[in-house]
């Protein structure tokens, strides 16, 4: 489960298309909507075709995807690449059985969705044909599916959670038919990834380099046979800014800083980002020469963007729905329900119903998830006190509703997901006081330095019975704080270990200001869209480990235009004479 996605993984993830103007999202304008008509009537006639069939499906829905991406790559200062794409994605899930046993129970929740592509035009007969192939074909590995469900049931001991597959909720309609975001100029968006990487081609230190916009539209349509029908729109712009360099030891070092809005108007101004990017280059150039971190237990001081993504995989995968029901997961917080989780000055709520935030527009933002339930704000702590887990339509024992959280990209299947996950404290200093409340610490456990975290890029945590209840937060800027007046100490090849239960139980106190950090959260149910706020935090105690890296020497030979300024043995292996 990472909250991280690299500019090139996501582009590797789009379809090319020719052209780069934006097309028409079909229906956009209109207050009848062809496509989801065409939705409508092809899931009652199989509804009524294949509820004569044993066994019958008991649910089925109908969802599309209509996107339109565009994106444009630069590096060096030069376009490396400008896309548009365009794709409508039907996804068909069918339940056979029943909500209390279905085809989708344990292990085999991947039979019950199948998808595709779907024709871009409101062609009526086309559409309905790509889904009458979607669901037959569903409904035959959905009921071949459920049979192999039901004598496993048999023969296998009773299980811990007995909940049911499919929880009973009520039906929705909203159509939103609202106007899109104007699209993007593409040649405004290459202009942007141009200027943002040529800044970097005067820092020679700077091996690699890459700027990534990416604008997206999208409108979801969903159907159920439980009378839901559902409009949705959605935009998002989102700037990636990845820089890499290498220490003399071989260690890869990188910066990423990410910028996302709703639109391209909420992105921050030029001259903020390209003071971003100069830092980014100052960073590296710190990093190469710092030395190297070592083993170490003691104080330590989060950002808050730094906090906000330590709780994120610490604390908010463990609080998802389907974590708390299944043999093979870890369920670190199943039976703690109204027990103390967190200090009594922190509470915690997922509220994807909130699009701003410090004045940042916040990416966990939908109005309905992708099972059809609304969005809703859920206090899942209260004062260090854990209420309640975020939920899909799976129910878990005690928790038999959807709070809104299904969510998943296309093509999977919804599991309880993060949204917009807010960490909100009572215990509050001043932030200029926290610098000093961590010497304070140091000094009191007589260790020789603390440790600041600036910035961290991503991680990931194990959830699994099969694993270490672990996780790894993977920082970039990490500063050693002397207790005795000394400078900070910048330092590189630092992961932060630890087991959630006992690294949390060492929280202090917080700072005042929020932060936030947007990010792609990738889980079980695909790669979605997701926000992490929090104050700085003081630990008492935080677990670090030294990074592996490469022997891979840096390049030997200075980059083109670079020569002149290369030290005396650029060019000869080892500096020898």
């Amino acid at each position: 489960m990472e909250i991280k996605k690299t500019a090139l993984a996501v582009l590797l993830a789009l379809a090319w298309c020719i052209g780069f103007g934006r097309p028409t999202i079909a229906g956009a304008a209109s207050p009848k909507d062809a496509l989801i008509e065409i939705m409508q009537r092809e899931l009652q006639r199989a509804q009524s075709e294949l509820g004569k069939l044993d066994p019958a499906p008991y649910f089925m829905s109908y969802a599309v995807h209509d996107q339109t991406i565009q994106v444009a790559v630069g590096s060096q200062g030069s376009l490396v690449n400008s896309m548009c794409t365009r794709t409508r994605t039907a996804d068909v899930i069918v339940r056979v059985g029943s909500d209390a046993l279905d085809n989708t129970h344990g292990d085999n929740r991947p039979s019950g969705i199948n998808s595709a592509t779907i024709p871009l035009n409101d062609d009526a007969d086309a559409i309905a044909h790509a889904l009458w192939q979607l669901t037959y074909g569903e409904y035959r590995r959905a009921s071949q599916t459920f049979l192999k469900v039901k004598t496993n049931t048999e023969v296998n001991a009773k299980e811990e959670d007995t909940s049911p597959d499919f929880s009973q909720e009520a039906s929705e309609v909203h159509t939103d038919y609202s106007e899109l975001a104007a699209a993007q100029d593409q040649h405004l968006l290459e202009e942007m990834v141009r200027r943002y990487s040529e800044r970097f081609t005067r820092y020679a230190h700077v091996y690699r380099s890459t700027v990534m916009v990416t604008a997206q539209e999208a409108r979801m349509y969903f159907v159920s046979t439980e009378g839901s029908r559902l409009v949705t729109p959605s935009a998002s712009v989102r700037l990636m800014i990845e820089a890499e360099t290498q220490a003399d030891d071989g260690m890869e070092l990188m910066r990423v800083e990410t910028f996302q809005a709703e639109t391209a108007g909420h992105l921050p101004g030029a001259a903020e980002i390209e003071a971003r990017v100069d830092k980014m280059a100052a960073d590296l150039k710190a990093l190469r020469t710092a030395p190297l971190a070592e083993p170490y237990d003691g104080p330590a001081l989060l950002s808050g963007r730094a906090t906000a993504v330590f709780f994120h995989e610490v604390l908010g995968h463990r609080l998802e729905g389907h974590r708390q029901r299944g043999e093979t997961e870890g369920q670190t917080f199943t039976k703690k329900i109204n027990q103390p989780v967190l200090p009594d000055f922190l509470s915690v709520v997922d509220d994807p119903t909130q699009r701003v935030l410090q004045g940042v527009d916040l990416a966990g933002w939908y109005q309905y998830d992708d099972e059809g339930v609304p969005a809703r704000r859920v206090e899942v702590i209260q004062n260090g006190v854990l209420k309640t887990f975020l939920m899909s339509r799976m129910p878990v024992k005690d928790f038999a509703k959807s709070n809104g959280h299904g969510r998943a990209q296309p093509g999977l299947m919804p599991t309880g997901r993060q949204g917009n996950l807010i960490v909100i404290s009572s215990n509050g200093v001043k932030d200029a006081d926290l610098r000093q409340k961590l010497i304070a610490e140091v000094k009191k456990q007589g260790k020789p330095y603390g440790l600041y975290f600036e910035d961290i890029e991503g991680g990931f945590t194990l959830t699994e019975r099969t694993q270490p209840q672990a996780f790894l937060v993977l920082p970039i800027l990490v500063w050693r704080v002397y207790p005795d007046g000394r400078p900070d100490e910048l330092t590189r090849g630092v992961d932060i270990v630890g087991t959630p239960l006992a690294a949390l139980s060492r929280i202090l106190l917080t700072g005042e200001k929020t932060e936030v950090f947007n990010g792609v959260c990738g889980a079980e149910s695909g790669s979605m869209p997701v926000s992490a706020a929090a104050p700085a935090m003081l630990f008492s105690d935080i677990e670090v480990q030294k990074r592996s890296h490469s022997l891979s020497r840096p390049p030997i030979l200075p980059p083109p235009g670079f020569e002149a300024s290369a030290p005396n043995n650029a060019g000869k292996i080892g500096g020898a004479p």
